[in-house]
């Protein structure tokens, strides 16, 4: 049997014949790459190319493609778009009817008003056809009102029809929850939507009053009354509506009296007054609020009898022919006032806008009081205690709670722990004082002394602390003109006075002159030329000592010129003996080395009454310095020849 008549036999157990020219029993590749990308296809043939009857196309099939061609390129035509829907909520978003209308209610119990008119609003909303009543509030009514019926679908019958637009109209009764509202008018938009629709409107109708809310607003009183003069009317006419004088209470006949400012107020609603008495700050006077308190006061008295007891009984009308009134008072005019003169002397807007509707005056010119000059009293400012700084001494002269004095902060934190330091020695008439030496620092931060005296063995006098940090003034400074010593006032030689003791400057750190020279601006040439030539010796022997170039030459021949100017200075010492002074030296040299520690040295010459604290000493001391605080006291004695 042949391939073909065997593919028409039934499948079953049997029936089926394999091929025997058949060779290739593999499965076609259904997966692949593209742009480096994985994808999956369907297979074309079968196992061992088999042709796939599943896969293939009817000629039905092909027919109808052959007549869609355009939709195979393009794809499906796209549907025609809907009618264009907008839902309610969007459409009547925000639109609401209203009417106006009215209820009639029975009162009970009532013999004034058997029944009320009250009249509300109806609103209907278009977007979810809710209904709502609304009454606005009535003064004084002593009913609730407000929101009568909620928002919501109200109910039309009993077989659950609900109101609809279409069933409102005007001129028309509307039944809701037993309760019939009278509709008599809308608004017009509400007229021109229902037009619009095609309903046709009722003419609107007058709305209906309460009639006892209009019997109560009637006047009670259909009478006039007999004079033009009523209190009441005054009141509600001028209530809060008062004339403000500006006067002067002349008290300068009694004793220790004066002139007081005073302010007259005068109320129109009632015919009363007040005087107000205008205190000034520190005018030395208990500040009472009212001189006269709010009265009536009389101008003219009825004659009447020594024995009335006027400190028992109050002054009525029997009393008073005539009372003050605004025509009494004027500017420029005196009055008097339960015994005090008072003279007018200006008035406010209001005042003068009065008078000239009511009495048509229009001469209103402030007259000019005489005011005595109060004498100014100097603050005179007691001489300083010495005690504390004086510019805290000075608080205490300016307020009961001294504050205080400000502090430059920004110099504080640019000078912290700047320090300069001086070597300074005592100048006083006893030689055991010449001798002390002191080390004056001067704090750049807030511009203090502080004074320190090294102990010193065996010498009698305990060292320490000799000033604390504090601000001295320089000699002739006032408590108004204070001035302080600066680093400027600070050159080697110069006498520092600090409360009655005077000191001599002999010697300074290296690191003020490195200070001055770093802010040459700041400070004097002087002050910085004293510096230098005080360390210019040091520097020579440390820059000779540094170097390999000797300067020998120049040394001794700045050492010869020194030693004479030294000789000249020395002719008026005419208390010295150079033979003592050759004789301590050679002394105190036991190893005949030639030179001196510089504080034995000292000493020495401490002790010989040699006046090292001057400029020209120092000078000399400091060129005979050979390192390491050790002086060459040969040098130094060619200033003394024998």
């Amino acid at each position: 049997m042949s391939w073909e008549l065997a593919q028409g036999l039934p499948f079953l157990p049997g029936c089926v014949f394999r091929d025997p020219t058949k060779t290739s029993f593999h499965r076609s590749q259904t997966l692949g790459y593209k742009n480096g990308f994985a994808f999956s296809q369907l297979p074309t043939v079968g196992i061992g190319g088999e042709r796939l009857y599943e896969n293939q196309l009817s000629q039905a099939e092909l027919d109808e493609l052959s007549k869609t061609g355009p939709t195979l390129t393009y794809g499906q035509a796209k549907r025609a778009p809907p009618s264009g829907f907008l839902p309610a909520y969007v459409a009547f978003d925000k639109k609401i009817l209203r009417f106006d209308a009215y209820f009639q209610e029975d009162v009970s119990l009532s013999p004034e008003e058997p029944y009320r008119i009250r009249q509300v609003c109806i609103y209907y909303y278009l977007e979810d056809d809710t209904m709502s009543v609304f009454e606005p509030v009535v003064q004084n009514s002593g009913l609730p009102q407000g929101k009568l019926v909620r928002r919501h679908r109200v109910p039309k019958n009993d077989h659950g029809d609900h109101y609809h637009w279409k069933d409102l109209n005007r001129g028309m009764n509307l039944t809701m929850y037993g309760r019939t509202y009278r509709v008599v008018d809308c608004d017009p938009f509400t007229q021109v939507f229902l037009e619009s629709q095609g309903i046709e409107l009722n003419p609107p109708e007058k709305m209906v009053l309460d009639p006892y809310t209009e019997l109560r607003q009637t006047p009670m009183h259909k009478y006039i009354t007999p004079t033009d003069f009523d209190q009441l009317k005054q009141f509600l006419t001028y209530d809060k509506q008062v004339l403000r004088f500006y006067a002067m209470w002349d008290d300068t006949e009694n004793i220790f009296g004066e002139k007081h400012p005073c302010i007259i107020h005068y109320y129109l609603a009632d015919d009363t007054v007040q005087v107000r008495q205008v205190y000034k700050q520190n005018d030395g006077r208990d500040p009472f609020p009212i001189l006269i308190k709010r009265q009536r006061l009389p101008k003219t008295f009825v004659d009447k009898k020594k024995t009335f007891p006027n400190c028992v009984l109050e002054i009525s009308d029997q009393e008073v022919l005539e009372w003050y009134t605004a025509k009494d008072f004027a500017v420029g005019k005196s009055t008097t006032l339960l015994g005090r003169p008072f003279f007018i002397y200006d008035c406010d807007e209001f005042t003068r806008n009065f008078y000239r509707d009511k009495f048509g005056i229009t001469d209103f010119q402030p007259v000019e009081i005489e005011k005595n000059p109060q004498e100014e009293v100097p603050q005179v400012i007691p001489p300083y205690n010495g005690f504390g700084l004086l510019e805290d001494s000075l608080q205490n002269c300016f307020s009961l709670l001294p504050k205080p004095p400000r502090k430059d902060v920004i110099k504080m934190l640019e000078n912290d722990h700047k320090v300069l330091r001086y070597q300074v020695a005592l100048e006083s008439p006893n030689p055991e004082d010449r001798k002390r030496r002191f080390i004056l620092s001067y704090f750049l931060s807030n511009d203090m002394i502080s004074i320190y005296e090294p102990p010193v063995r065996n010498s009698g006098i305990i060292g320490g602390k000799y000033l604390r940090k504090t601000r001295v003034a320089k000699p002739g400074s006032t408590t108004e003109n204070t001035t302080y010593y600066e680093p400027s006032d600070f050159t080697i030689g110069s006498t520092v006075e600090v409360f009655g003791h005077r000191f001599v400057i002999t010697d300074a750190d290296e690191y003020v002159l490195n200070y001055m020279e770093s802010n040459a601006e700041r400070f004097p040439a002087a002050t910085l030329q004293s510096l230098r030539d005080h360390f210019r010796p040091r520097r020579v022997v440390k820059e000779t000592a540094n170097s390999d170039i000797p300067t020998l030459a120049t040394s001794k021949q700045e050492l010869d010129e020194l030693i004479v100017q030294v000789q000249e200075e020395l002719k008026l010492q005419k208390h010295l003996n150079n033979k003592n002074i050759w004789e301590a030296f050679l002394q105190c040299d036991k190893d005949g080395s030639g030179t001196l520690d510089k504080a034995k040295f000292l000493a020495v010459c401490d002790s010989l009454s040699v006046p090292t604290n001057t400029i020209l000493l120092n000078k000399l001391i400091d060129l005979c310095s050979c390192g390491e605080d050790k002086i060459n006291y040969h040098d130094f004695l060619r200033a003394f020849p024998s």
